[in-house]
Parts: structure tokens; C-alpha cells; sequence
């Protein structure tokens, strides 16, 4: 499904999201269209390991001590703002000149990315501005019954990922 440009549901540590291939454009576009989301905010990416996201993030200017504080909270609920690579595209970043990252530490987000190969897109499986899915149940009463869907448990998270920027250490969402 993936590797076809459809977009998919699966489990993550705190709801269920969307994903898909971060590098088709044409998949983004239907994620964008499906969510009614705007594409000025960007996305988050998220991977099974730093190699996966790797190519995404601007590593030139990221400190030591940067890099130190996100591989002392990974793999786990927490989300960085990094510099991104010129070459990313603008369906990622959105109006900014970073990209949010994360490595999880769900098993399933795991195997996924691992299956297909690489990171994906991960965002709230919702309508942007709607409550977010936690039940399988509540995928199909948005998305229909024959949306994609990867089964399984949530994580035990309680909220969505805490996003800092890596680079002036601002936290963007604390929740």
C-alpha cells in the first residue's frame, strides 16, 4: 500500500495515525486532501532508527550536544525540530526550514517502517481539527471501511508526542 502512494492507518504510542511514503508527492497530496490540512505546517516523519530519517536532516548543523539530547530521548514519544536538508520537499517542511522527527519506540511503527523501508509520514488519524482516532472503530466511521489499516494496540501514551525544536530548545507542543 505504501509503496503504491496510498495512504495508511496504524497504531502509534498514543492514537491511531495516518502515514505515507514521504517521498511521493502524489501520496502527500492525497494525506493533505484526506485531512483537509493545510500544507504550510509540514509533517512529522517517523522512523525505526536514525538512518531512516537521516537523509532528511541537515546534520551540518546539528551540535554534538544536539544530537546527544535526541538519541537520550529516542527511541520514544518525543519529536524534534531539526534542520532540514535543502533538497526536502516542501510538502514536508511546509512554510519552515525544518522537518520534525522521530524514532518510536512502538513495535509496530517499527516493523512498518522496517517493512517498507524506510520513515514515514505520521500525523493524527483525523480531520484536521477533529478528535483524533483511538479505536479502530473510529478510522472507519472517519476514513470508511475499506481505508487501509495496519491492526493493533496503541501505546500507552496518553498524549501525542512532545515537539521540541532541537535548535533553541523551544518546546512547540507539551501536552
Amino acid at each position: 500500500m505504501l509503496k503504491n502512494n496510498n495512504v495508511i492507518a496504524y497504531p502509534t504510542e498514543s492514537m491511531f495515525g495516518l502515514g505515507c511514503n514521504p517521498d511521493s508527492e502524489k501520496a502527500v497530496k492525497k494525506l493533505l486532501q484526506l485531512k483537509k490540512r493545510n500544507i504550510k505546517k509540514g509533517f512529522i516523519l517517523v522512523a525505526a532508527n536514525f538512518h531512516q530519517i537521516k537523509n532528511y536532516i541537515n546534520e551540518n548543523d546539528l551540535s554534538y550536544k544536539q544530537k546527544q539530547i535526541m538519541f537520550l530521548h529516542w527511541p520514544g514519544p518525543f519529536t524534534f525540530l531539526v534542520p532540514a536538508k535543502p533538497e526536502v520537499p516542501y510538502w514536508l517542511t511546509g512554510e519552515f526550514n525544518t522537518i520534525a522527527v522521530r524514532i518510536s519506540s512502538h513495535s509496530q511503527i517499527i516493523q512498518l517502517c522496517n517493512a517498507f523501508g524506510g520513515a514515514l509520514i505520521s500525523t493524527s488519524a483525523n480531520i484536521s481539527s477533529m478528535s483524533p482516532c483511538f479505536t479502530v472503530k473510529e478510522v472507519y466511521k472517519y476514513f470508511g471501511h475499506n481505508f487501509p489499516l495496519l491492526y493493533g494496540k496503541i501505546g500507552t501514551e496518553k498524549n501525542p508526542s512532545k515537539i521540541i525544536n532541537i535548535i533553541n530548545g523551544n518546546v512547540i507542543r507539551y501536552v
